[in-house]
């Protein structure tokens, strides 16, 4: 069974973000760069399928400009065994990436597609459910926990209640939750064999595909400064602050 994983380059989640001083976008210059860390269990868990001997081949696909080899090369160093680059300079929004896929679902034909969840940066969550909804397999969202075996993938879903678990008929979509692994370190060596993997660059019109926009981006704006907390001296000063002051008695 072929695993296909889409992988995204976004702000190390360890960096402070900034905002441009016009408010138009985040600014990225000299900032550090990573995979998503949700990509990053997706990646994770197709490898261990693949330890396991549920899986012959791991396929990892990012969209974006050059600078996304770098990921992708991360992620063949983790253990994917190829890569697929969409090349475009544009940012595609979770509509056109779900496109983007369902066209390299169509090529590649693989028995299981994982993703993560969603991405830190623009945290949309909808890629994984599009895609299923453009490719017609069913989808488990928020995996925990997933099982493959005869023909199906049992998987244990995080929900409001608990844990829910649904088994999914072969081929499917499963986007991943923090809970499902933890995500191993690339060791020197695979660097370096990462390096000579085979890593295939297409273009949306390679795919067919043309990027639409439907969400325009009005302004961008760093979260509101917290006020510092202050001591109080007795039990009698601080039911006087949360009567008078915060409102909350």
């Amino acid at each position: 069974m072929k695993v296909l994983v889409s992988v995204k380059r976004v702000i190390d989640y360890n960096v402070k973000v900034r905002v441009k001083a016009d408010n138009s976008d985040v600014d990225l210059a000299n900032v550090k760069m990573a995979l998503n860390p949700f990509c990053e269990i997706a990646v994770e868990e197709a490898i261990r399928l693949k330890e396991a001997g549920v899986a012959t081949e791991v396929v990892v696909v990012s969209i974006g400009p050059k600078a996304v080899q770098e990921q992708l090369r991360t992620a063949m160093a983790l253990g994917a065994d190829r890569a697929i680059q969409i090349d475009t300079d544009e940012l595609p929004e979770p509509l056109n990436v779900a496109k983007l896929l369902a066209k390299v679902v169509e090529e590649e034909q693989p028995g299981l597609v994982i993703l993560g969840k969603q991405s830190i940066d623009s945290d949309n969550n909808q890629t994984g459910q599009m895609l299923a909804a453009l490719t017609g397999r069913p989808q488990g969202t928020f995996a925990s926990a997933v099982k493959v075996e005869d023909g199906k993938a049992r998987v244990t879903r995080e929900v409001d209640g608990g844990l829910k678990t649904v088994a999914l008929e072969l081929p499917a979509i499963v986007t991943t939750d923090l809970r499902l692994n933890e995500p191993r370190y690339a060791k020197l060596p695979d660097i370096m064999k990462a390096k000579k993997k085979p890593l295939d660059v297409k273009t949306p019109a390679d795919l067919g595909v043309e990027l639409k926009t439907h969400i325009t981006q009005l302004k961008v704006e760093s979260p509101a400064q917290r006020q510092a907390g202050i001591k109080v001296d007795s039990v009698d000063a601080l039911v006087d602050k949360l009567q008078n002051e915060a409102k909350v008695l």
